[in-house]
């Protein structure tokens, strides 16, 4: 998410591939799978690696924790099974003779994982959509991460009342 201003000093510059460059910070979040309700958050500054800060992010007893390619490596692995998890982390390449065998392994490995990480990166949408979190309103990494939680409060509410309606 973009910093209030590029004079913020805790904010820093991250490039991703075909997009400008944005200076800012990052959200890492760890919601239920099922409610997709925000258990844990992790604030950082745009230029630290998912797979570093991700571990911040992870609740207690995480069960199976759902990531995109960026948390690939053994820190964050190794922080999830510390906690009790089981990481299941998108994969980007696989190695086989057969290049139609080793293709559909992907697709099997990868297609559960896109369709529970579906619902998670709906919460980044919904922030950016409609609780104006596009840019961060203050400067700082302590005040970013406080609207960031205080945005978190506030989808949880309305999220739980969608869950409560569902399930009754």
């Amino acid at each position: 998410m973009a910093s209030a201003s590029e004079d913020d000093e805790e904010g820093h510059w991250v490039k991703h591939k075909g997009r400008p460059a944005v200076h800012g910070f990052k959200a890492h979040v760890g919601a239920d799978a099922d409610t997709a309700l925000v258990e844990e958050i992790a604030v950082t500054p745009a230029n630290i690696n998912d797979g570093k800060a991700g571990p911040d992010a992870l609740p207690d007893n995480p069960g199976e924790v759902y990531a995109d390619s960026a948390y690939r490596g053994s820190h964050f692995s190794d922080a999830v099974r510390a906690k009790g998890g089981t990481p299941r982390v998108i994969a980007t390449g696989m190695w086989g003779r057969d290049e139609a065998e080793t293709l559909a392994r992907l697709d099997a490995w990868n297609q559960p994982i896109h369709r529970i990480r579906g619902r998670i990166e709906k919460i980044f949408g919904t922030w950016k959509r409609s609780y104006g979190l596009r840019r961060m309103r203050w400067r700082g990494l302590a005040k970013a991460g406080v609207q960031i939680r205080l945005t978190a409060i506030a989808y949880n509410m309305k999220r739980s009342l969608k869950v409560i309606a569902m399930a009754g």
